[in-house]
């Protein structure tokens, strides 16, 4: 899939009112806050209301988004932006602090280090390659953004990689995601060194993958001689 919907989203006083109390009505764990912004202020303050969220368990930040005041370079592809934006927010916030990352960049370690080194708790990615399509009769691009971002199936092997390399490159946890879309990419993930793992694009092909996948874990635990999955992180030789 690929798409050009950037980052839609009510605003986090919506989120808030709204959106949380209708989350307790179904689900009675903390979730995880996705949060984004344009400059370092604005992540930090969507940060700080959200502390106060009982329901919230962790914030993750996404840092592949354009930083309006530098230009409109993406904060997760200089490590000295995406720290910045790491001690902002870990300074208005008692919660672990999950930094996620863009793909799109030469030196992924190099950006997850400068994230550590700042204070993250965490670090998660992929986030989605940039992409495009040409559309034969028209020959325009099929997006009329003309770029989008590239999810599914097809970025998990770039996907692992980069969880390998961030995984060696940093001592705190790595969430790993990136086209899963089954119980054994779940263990591929954390043989490459993911603590836990993410589904994205999945959801829209089945909104019940993550039930199933859960459901079927044991199953494929057992074919592959796996007691504990604590056991297999960051097992790949």
């Amino acid at each position: 899939m690929i798409n050009a919907v950037g980052l839609q989203n009510p605003g986090v006083d919506a989120v808030i009112a709204e959106e949380l109390p209708k989350l307790a009505q179904c689900f009675r764990k903390p979730i995880l806050a996705n949060v984004s912004g344009f400059y370092v202020e604005e992540y930090a303050a969507v940060c700080q209301k959200l502390d106060s969220q009982p329901q919230v368990g962790w914030l993750e930040v996404n840092i592949s988004c354009p930083n309006v005041h530098g230009g409109g370079m993406s904060f997760g592809t200089d490590p000295a932006q995406a720290a910045a934006v790491t001690r902002a927010v870990k300074a208005v916030t008692t919660k672990p602090v999950i930094m996620k990352l863009s793909p799109n960049v030469t030196d992924i370690a190099a950006v997850a280090k400068a994230c550590e080194e700042a204070g993250a708790d965490g670090i998660s990615l992929i986030n989605t390659l940039m992409a495009m399509r040409v559309d034969l009769k028209t020959r325009r691009p099929v997006l009329a953004n003309t770029t989008g971002g590239l999810s599914g199936p097809a970025v998990f092997p770039v996907a692992l990689r980069m969880v390998w390399q961030v995984a060696r490159a940093v001592s705190i946890p790595v969430v790993g995601m990136g086209g899963v879309s089954s119980a054994e990419d779940v263990i591929e993930m954390m043989l490459a060194g993911a603590t836990a793992v993410e589904i994205g694009a999945a959801n829209l092909v089945d909104p019940f993958i993550c039930k199933r996948i859960i459901e079927e874990l044991p199953a494929v635990m057992d074919r592959y001689g796996i007691h504990n999955l604590r056991d297999i992180i960051g097992g790949a030789k």
